[in-house]
């Protein structure tokens, strides 16, 4: 994906299809649903993307304390915002403000989050 080749990055995640659902050691802990996600943001294909994330959201239990489930949540807006579902990209967005309520106001990626759902109002 570094390369801007996010198809190349699906096809290379699809060999973990079989292991995505498992945890450690011998499954992948749901990132490759993650990275399928964000390589599907990065071609622009918007319903990939949402369906990646959604599953990643949907398979909580296989590693409940998961960095990547907020990133997965802001991936999901993301990918609302870029179908043009203004309605259910805010409401992403604030399903994403409601797990970080704790977070640092100065990280990153949420004031980043912050000024797209602005975009949205």
């Amino acid at each position: 994906m570094h390369n801007h080749q996010p198809e190349e990055a699906v096809r290379l995640l699809e060999g973990a299809a079989a292991y995505e659902l498992g945890s450690f050691p011998d499954g992948a802990d749901l990132w490759p649903i993650y990275f399928r996600g964000k390589a599907y943001l990065l071609a622009h294909d918007s319903v990939k993307a949402a369906a990646e994330f959604q599953k990643f959201l949907d398979h909580r239990g296989v590693d409940a304390v998961s960095p990547f489930f907020p990133l997965s949540q802001l991936g999901l807006a993301r990918a609302l915002a870029m179908q043009g579902d203004a309605a259910k990209a805010r409401t992403a967005y604030q399903d994403l403000f409601v797990m970080w309520k704790d977070a640092d106001a100065d990280l990153p990626v949420l004031k980043q989050a912050k000024g797209e759902y602005a975009k949205l109002q």
